[in-house]
């Protein structure tokens, strides 16, 4: 049986497609590399579509490929990007018995048959995204649960909404109380822990909503045009976003325009009157007794993208919400959009990628080279294409994969919130339908796109990886966030492995007052990975090629031109897992182990192949030289 990982191999990369930023009518270098032993192609062909027709440019064989012996062939076509969107795939003549064999290589893998351009490789024709951006490592903070200031409002003096809660007072995951539980978390106390996060390896701070609420998560807006006084307000913000810059930490906000709070001013006007312009806001009946709203949930509205005056308050412009929170003397270096998936979508009515534009318009209006990112939990390739978002925050690639893989089984993660599914906890799935997964669901984005999504191992919205996952298994989840592409996203306790059944019970206030509250000390661990990542060309935007998939284990490799790592991970004890010596992107004896604390795998070289066995849960890291795929030396 032929080795499912030996295949041709493109993925968008810098490796493969080396103008990264293009324009409309410009011509790219597009490659594609193939291993000796699947087939000598007599031709290869980049079929791209120009104005909706397919269009074939034939690629030459580019000499001196890989350590020269021969193991892989690299080609490369002239292919111009005639719109916006390149969309292209490989055709491959391949000799047979009875003339030439058609081969296809697409972003979903080889095919013996045409396929639709739906599964095409894609790029996207415009600017790059600032380095700080692309090469970012990201914190996330929920104001209310990470530290007080001296300053912090006392907790027997909050709105009549809240219920002032201890530090060390449980979180309750369910019910009533939930969203009312304040444990007096600000902004200052925030600032006051920034040495901690920097320490980290972080370079963007992503906070949940800072506007004004009647919750602790703060999602049910009453206005955009202050911060939270519970929070420290406008200027507690400054002093943030001031000094986590001093220590080149961008910052992030987060920002719902899908749905407002009904305590909003916008929707008590409209409530009131409903001849007012704000009336025009918000999905209303006729008789302006129901509305829509976020789920059914009545204390979040939904806003109604039809209107123009709410386009121009918003979003639109140097004087909207979006653009002021950008702008001095706040100056957020970005925005993550809350369920940008469902925002402008009601019913028949479809206006997402306006209201997408929109921001996007306005940002680069304002202040060029900020972050943008979309969340969409889901199936995320459609919302994601085009030119607005830099990457999403999206668990379906990448998040719900890993969670099966190193989950402690289903009886055992009963009651667990996977996803929103109902599923009554997390079913368990083998190596290769976590590598099947993650290719399927990140098939579709361009490599832009991928590299800059948000590759979480939980957030603020799920379970802790601590409760689903098998001992150990957190910190396997953690490294390959770090080791396949995208931006890696820390949320704060992670680094404690405390727990948590659902999102709510996730939001624990952070155990500053010593180790007896820790479960777990990750902190030196991320913070090399971190490093790590950061000195690695091939971590940051290295090609990705899968070499192996067992049942506990998983083998993959990051290739760059300066420098490659193969990864093994493994969530349980196994041995004789084997890689193909010609799939390796070279000679392992030029290999070096990378330390990442105890040694979770070895590697012996036999005929023909190298076999990993080791412990697990463990990752073990080996760099070896770069690949070269051009005339280049």
């Amino acid at each position: 049986m032929q080795d499912p990982f030996l295949a041709p191999h493109h993925d968008g990369s810098p490796l493969y497609v080396p103008d990264q930023s293009p324009r409309v009518g410009d011509t790219l270098a597009v490659r594609v590399r193939v291993p000796a032993r699947w087939g000598a192609p007599g031709r290869v062909f980049v079929r791209s579509t120009r104005d909706g027709e397919g269009h074939y440019d034939e690629a030459r064989l580019l000499p001196g490929e890989s350590g020269d012996d021969g193991a892989w062939s690299c080609w490369e076509a002239q292919v111009t990007a005639v719109n916006p969107t390149l969309r292209y795939r490989f055709l491959f003549e391949v000799p047979g018995a009875d003339g030439p064999v058609l081969r296809w290589l697409n972003a979903t893998g080889t095919a013996r048959r045409d396929t639709p351009d739906r599964d095409d490789f894609r790029i996207d024709c415009r600017p790059a995204p600032a380095p700080w951006a692309r090469d970012a490592v990201i914190y996330q903070v929920f104001p209310d649960r990470y530290a007080r200031s001296s300053a912090a409002v006392p907790l027997d003096a909050l709105p009549d909404w809240a219920v002032g809660c201890s530090w060390d007072e449980p979180v309750e995951p369910h019910g009533e109380l939930t969203p009312r539980q304040v444990y007096g978390g600000d902004l200052d106390g925030i600032t006051e822990r920034l040495d901690h996060i920097r320490d980290l390896g972080a370079t963007v701070l992503y906070l949940t909503p800072f506007f004004p609420a009647r919750s602790n998560h703060r999602y049910d807006a009453s206005t955009f045009d202050e911060v939270d006084p519970l929070l420290g307000g406008d200027a507690a913000l400054v002093r943030l976003v001031d000094a986590a810059h001093a220590r080149g930490i961008a910052v992030l906000g987060d920002l719902t325009v899908n749905h407002t709070g009904d305590a909003h001013d916008w929707f008590r006007k409209a409530s009131a009157d409903p001849t007012c312009e704000e009336a025009g806001f918000y999905y209303f009946s006729e008789d302006g007794t129901e509305y829509a709203s976020w789920f059914g949930v009545p204390s979040l509205p939904k806003l109604d993208w039809s209107s123009p005056e709410l386009r121009r308050r918003l979003v639109d412009g140097p004087e909207s919400v979006v653009a002021r929170w950008l702008l001095p003397p706040f100056n957020l270096d970005g925005w993550r959009i809350d369920v940008a998936n469902m925002t402008g979508r009601h019913g028949s009515v479809d206006l997402n990628r306006e209201v997408a534009a929109l921001i996007r318009g306005t940002m680069d209006a304002v202040r060029p080279g900020l972050m943008l990112l979309a969340e969409s939990t889901g199936d995320a390739t459609d919302d994601l294409s085009g030119r607005t978002w830099d990457g999403g925050m999206t668990y379906s690639n990448l998040t719900r994969p890993l969670w099966q893989w190193l989950t402690r089984g289903y009886r055992e993660t009963a009651g667990i919130n996977f996803f929103g599914t109902p599923s009554a906890g997390v079913p368990r799935i083998d190596g290769d339908d976590l590598v099947a997964t993650h290719t399927a669901l990140a098939s579709g984005f361009s490599w832009r796109v991928r590299s800059q999504n948000m590759t979480a191992l939980n957030t603020h919205d799920t379970a802790r990886a601590a409760t689903v996952m098998v001992e150990g298994g957190a910190a396997v989840g953690l490294a390959l966030t770090f080791l396949l592409p995208g931006l890696p996203t820390v949320f704060a306790v992670d680094e404690f492995g405390l727990g948590g059944v659902n999102g709510e019970d996730a939001r624990t206030p952070m155990p500053w007052d010593g180790a007896g509250a820790r479960p777990a000390d990750r902190r030196e661990f991320l913070a090399d990975l971190a490093e790590l990542r950061r000195a690695s060309p091939a971590l940051r935007d290295g090609a990705v090629r899968w070499l192996a998939a067992a049942p506990d284990v998983v083998v993959f490799v990051r290739e760059h031109e300066e420098e490659c790592f193969v990864v093994a991970a493994a969530r349980a004890d196994f041995g004789g897992v084997r890689v193909a010596s010609d799939l390796l992107p070279g000679p392992w004896n030029a290999a070096r182990p990378v330390d990442l604390g105890p040694a979770g795998a070895t590697a012996e070289e036999t005929a023909g192949a190298l076999v990993i066995s080791g412990r697990g849960p463990g990752v073990q890291v080996w760099r070896l030289p770069g690949v070269r795929t051009s005339d280049r030396t």
